[in-house]
């Protein structure tokens, strides 16, 4: 079990940017690859963005060119640049291994809202 804390969410406008950091406590964070999920009420947890061990990206269609997914092995953190945020980014973040471990659970993971 490896347990993840999440940051930096908060309610900002649309257009604006937030960047959200994730903790890791486990001795093998280097080892997994990792993705930013988030979770909007009444529905699954949706991947954001996924990361490799060695720092290869990909990104969902629906925040491409807007969001930027990084990692510092070293600090065992992982980051999410969230720029040009929209009203439909508004969720729950969370981190996590990719794919997910068996039995794992979720962290509290930080709110996000856009709104005018």
């Amino acid at each position: 079990q490896v347990e993840f804390v999440e940051s930096g969410g908060g309610v900002v406008q649309p257009g604006e940017s937030l960047r959200l950091s994730c903790t890791a406590s486990g001795s093998d964070f280097s080892t997994r690859h990792m993705a930013w999920y988030r979770l909007v009420p009444g529905k699954h947890h949706d991947i954001v963005a996924t990361i490799s061990t060695g720092g290869a990206a990909v990104y969902a269609d629906s925040v491409k060119g807007r969001f930027t997914v990084s990692r510092d092995n070293i600090n065992k953190a992982l980051y999410l640049q969230m720029n040009d945020l929209k009203p439909e980014d508004t969720a729950v973040y969370y981190c996590n291994t990719n794919p997910l471990r068996l039995g794992s659970m979720w962290s509290q993971g930080t709110q996000v809202t856009v709104s005018s």
